[in-house]
C-alpha cells in the first residue's frame, strides 16, 4: 500500500516519506514639456476632498480587518458559528435589470461625451456616478472585470448557469468598445474611476518598463481563465485591489494591496488598468477594431506636443521619422524570420507552461487536500485540518482522492499548453509590433491603450478654438 501511495504522491508532486524513514537522520542539502496648471482651484479642492474620504474609509476598514484577524482560527467542533460573509447578497432579478439599464445608459453617455461633446468635465461627473453606484452602492459586484471568470467557467462547464447580469456586464462594454473605443474605461468602470480621481501627478515610466509591465495583463488573463475553467478559483475577484474599498471590509492582506494601489495611483496614472487588468486586454482588442475612436484634436494637428505631455497613460503615438523605403529583399527576409518565430514561440510557450502543471494545479482545493492528507499519513505534518477531517469522516479512500488529484493535474497540463501557446503568441505580437513601423505624420492616440479619458482635449489649441467658436455661436 505504501508503495502505491508513493507512486501517486510522486506523480502529483509530493515526496512520500514513510514513518520508518522519518526516524532516520536526513543528510543536509543545498516629459519634455511640464504640465501646465489649467485646472482651477475649485476642481483641485473637490478632488482633494475625495482623496481624503477614500483614504479615511480605507484606514477604517484596515483597522476593522486587523482587529478581526488578531485571533486564532476557531475550532469548528464547538458551538462556534461563522460570522456573516462580506460578499454582497444576491440581487433580485428586477434589480439586475436596473443594473443592466444603468450600465447601458452610462456607456451611452460616456461614448457621447467622449466623441460628440468632447467634454472632460462631463466624463468626470459620470465617473463620480459610476464610482458611487457600481462601486460603493453595488459594492463592486457584479463587475465586468470579474465576469470574465464566469464566462470561462460557463464555457468549460455546461452545468454552470450564467446570470443575465453577468452576461450583460461582460458583453455590453465589449460591444460599445467595438463601436466607440474604450469609453467604458473612461467613465463607467469603478476600478478605473477610483484610480483616475486620485491621480495627482503624472510620473512617466521608461518605455522599456512600460512594455514589460504591459505583458502582465495577458498573463493574468490567461491564469484567471485557466483557474476559473478548471473550477479552482476566481483569482480576479479574490485579489481585486479595490473591492475592500467598495465594501469597506476585507482581510489585512487585501487591505494592504488596496493601500499600495491607491498610493501608486496618486503618482502613476491607473496602474491597475495599464499593467494588470485582464478585462483591459479584451477591451484593447476591441478598441483596435473600433469603428469610431476619440481623437486628440477636432481638426488638423499642429504638433504642439501638449497632448503627449498631459496624457496620463502614455497612449500618444508620435509621428514616425522619414526613413529610406524597405527593399524587397529586406521585407522578404523579415517575413521569413517572423514565420519561423511564430510557431516556435507558441510551441515553446506551451511546453514551458505545461511543465508547471504541478505548481498550477495546487490552486485547486482537491489537489491541496490530497497533499495535506498525504503529509498527514506520512507524518510530515502533525496537525490535521478541517478539510482533511471532513474527508476522512465521509469514509472515502485516500487512493480515490489521489486519483482525482492526478486527473486534475492532467487537465492542468493540457490547459498549460493553451496558456503557454497564448503567451507565446502575445510575445510574438509584441516583437512584431516593435519591428514594424507604420507611417504617421501627426500625434494620434493608440487605439489599444487610449482610455478615452479626455484629458488631452483642453490642451489642444485647435480644441480651444472650437470651444471659442461654439461659445460665440459661429
Amino acid at each position: 500500500m505504501s508503495g502505491k501511495r508513493s507512486t501517486f504522491s510522486n506523480r502529483i508532486g509530493i515526496s512520500y516519506v514513510s514513518k520508518s524513514d522519518m526516524r532516520k537522520p536526513s543528510s543536509p542539502g543545498k516629459g519634455l514639456i511640464s504640465r501646465k496648471p489649467l485646472i482651477k482651484i475649485r476642481r483641485v479642492f473637490r478632488r482633494t476632498v475625495l482623496v481624503y474620504v477614500i483614504l479615511i474609509s480605507g484606514f477604517a476598514a484596515t483597522m476593522t480587518s486587523f482587529a478581526q484577524d488578531r485571533f486564532p482560527k476557531p475550532e469548528f467542533e464547538t458551538d462556534y458559528q461563522q460570522p456573516l460573509t462580506t460578499t454582497p447578497e444576491p440581487r433580485s432579478q428586477a434589480w439586475e435589470y436596473v443594473d443592466v439599464f444603468l450600465l447601458v445608459t452610462a456607456l451611452s453617455l460616456a461614448s457621447y461625451f467622449a466623441l460628440k461633446t468632447r467634454s472632460r468635465r462631463s466624463l468626470f461627473i459620470l465617473m463620480i456616478f459610476s464610482l458611487a453606484y457600481f462601486g460603493f452602492i453595488r459594492r463592486g459586484c457584479v463587475c465586468s472585470v470579474g465576469a470574465t471568470q464566469n464566462i470561462a467557467l460557463a464555457l468549460a462547464d455546461s452545468s454552470y448557469l450564467l446570470p443575465v447580469a453577468v452576461v450583460a456586464f461582460f458583453i455590453f462594454p465589449l460591444i460599445f468598445t467595438l463601436f466607440f473605443g474604450r469609453t467604458f474605461c473612461a467613465a463607467v468602470c469603478p476600478l478605473g474611476a477610483v484610480q483616475d480621481i486620485i491621480s495627482y501627478k503624472k510620473t512617466k515610466l521608461p518605455a522599456w518598463l512600460s512594455q514589460v509591465l504591459g505583458l502582465l495583463p495577458y498573463l493574468y488573463l490567461g491564469l484567471a481563465v485557466l483557474f476559473a475553467a478548471s473550477g479552482s478559483a476566481f483569482i480576479i475577484c479574490q485579489y481585486d485591489p479595490f473591492v475592500s474599498i467598495f465594501r469597506l471590509s476585507g482581510n489585512f492582506t487585501l487591505i494592504l494591496i488596496s493601500g499600495v494601489f491607491l498610493v501608486m495611483s496618486v503618482f502613476v496614472a491607473r496602474p491597475y488598468c495599464r499593467f494588470l487588468c485582464p478585462y483591459g486586454v479584451l477591451l484593447g482588442w476591441m478598441s483596435r477594431l473600433s469603428r469610431r475612436h476619440v481623437t486628440i484634436t477636432p481638426d488638423d494637428c499642429v504638433q504642439c506636443r501638449l497632448c503627449e505631455d498631459v496624457c496620463p497613460v502614455d497612449a500618444i503615438l508620435k509621428p514616425t521619422p522619414e526613413k529610406a523605403p524597405e527593399t524587397r529583399a529586406q521585407g522578404t527576409r523579415r517575413l521569413a524570420i517572423m514565420l519561423i518565430l511564430l510557431p516556435a514561440m507558441i510551441i515553446a510557450g506551451g511546453w514551458a507552461v505545461s511543465r508547471l502543471d504541478g505548481i498550477l494545479s495546487r490552486v485547486h482545493p482537491r489537489v491541496r487536500l490530497a497533499e495535506q492528507i498525504l503529509k498527514e499519513d506520512a507524518g510530515i505534518v502533525r496537525e490535521t485540518t478541517v478539510e482533511s477531517r471532513t474527508y476522512r469522516s465521509q469514509g472515502k479512500t485516500v487512493e480515490d482522492l489521489i486519483q482525482e488529484a492526478m486527473t486534475i493535474r492532467k487537465d492542468y497540463q493540457k490547459g498549460g499548453w493553451y496558456l503557454g501557446g497564448f503567451l507565446g503568441l502575445v510575445f510574438f505580437g509584441k516583437l512584431y509590433g516593435l519591428s514594424v513601423r507604420r507611417k504617421r505624420t501627426d500625434y494620434v492616440p493608440d487605439r489599444s491603450s487610449c482610455l478615452s479619458c479626455g484629458r488631452c482635449f483642453l490642451y489642444c489649441p485647435k480644441e480651444r478654438v472650437r470651444l471659442k467658436n461654439k461659445t460665440e455661436g459661429r
